[in-house]
């Protein structure tokens, strides 16, 4: 019986050098994160992308027994809504998860966050200290929903937030909440997304990878997820990623048994 799964990527939360905590974060952190992540938001509107997404079933012997994939063409019209171009067919054969609307909101709007003042005020923030970074030097903040909303989806976990500019390069959490019925469960992995930088000055996500282990009910799964964000364009005009130093995911979790 197939089981659901909220899409977000794999991450090691504690697994990087420690936080250098300082004495006090900086006046109105998150809302300074917030005012520049809406500029993120409206610049990258004016972008296309490739996105391509792939979700791994993987068995105790670590090998893949079934897969979903899609590439998605994105673009934005004039009035700032989204429209996706499908590339070819979708591949799907998964055999112990399904995908649900909620996997599909979390790889639109959580794995990929920008974190508006739209938003920021549903969320609280806890200051985690100072760290280096993908070579920035970067305020840590932890944030969470200060309620969960019914049919809502957010973001828990960490940002990485460039001190020069409150730009956020790095997240790592999960999407929350986690759906539990008597009938079914709708589990979400750890995941990590990366920025880099476009064209020199937005940062936007560049990828999004998760290898954890779901407990469900009736079986533990391991699943192994992949979005990547491509071919960043301004319309009518050539774009570049500038890429700092190659970065090595952490090595996927044991499987716990």
């Amino acid at each position: 019986m197939a089981r659901s799964i909220a899409l977000i990527l794999a991450s090691a939360f504690l697994l990087g050098p420690r936080a250098v905590f300082a004495d006090e974060p900086p006046p109105g952190l998150l809302h300074k994160v917030a005012e520049r992540e809406n500029q993120n938001a409206l610049a990258r509107a004016d972008y296309t992308y490739r996105q391509s997404v792939t979700l791994q079933e993987i068995n105790d012997l670590g090998k893949v027994t079934g897969e979903y994939h899609t590439l998605t063409d994105v673009t934005f019209s004039p009035t700032r809504g989204r429209y996706e171009q499908q590339i070819g067919e979708p591949v799907n054969t998964l055999t112990r998860l399904k995908l649900t609307p909620e996997d599909f909101t979390d790889i639109r709007n959580i794995n990929p966050l920008l974190l508006t003042t739209a938003q920021v005020s549903l969320y609280e923030g806890q200051y985690k200290g100072e760290q280096v970074m993908d070579g920035y030097k970067c305020f840590l903040e932890y944030i969470r929903p200060r309620q969960i909303l019914a049919g809502q989806r957010f973001f828990e976990g960490m940002l990485w937030v460039r001190e020069s500019d409150f730009s956020v390069v790095r997240s790592e959490g999960q999407s929350v909440p986690q759906i539990e019925t008597t009938k079914s469960q709708n589990l979400t992995p750890h995941f990590t997304t990366i920025r880099q930088l476009v064209d020199n000055k937005w940062f936007f996500p560049t990828e999004t990878y998760a290898d954890d282990t779901l407990f469900f009910r009736d079986w533990p799964q391991r699943v192994r997820v992949i979005i990547r964000y491509s071919d960043y364009r301004k319309f009518g005009a050539e774009s570049t990623v500038t890429f700092g130093e190659p970065q090595t995911p952490p090595p996927p979790p044991p499987v716990k048994k």
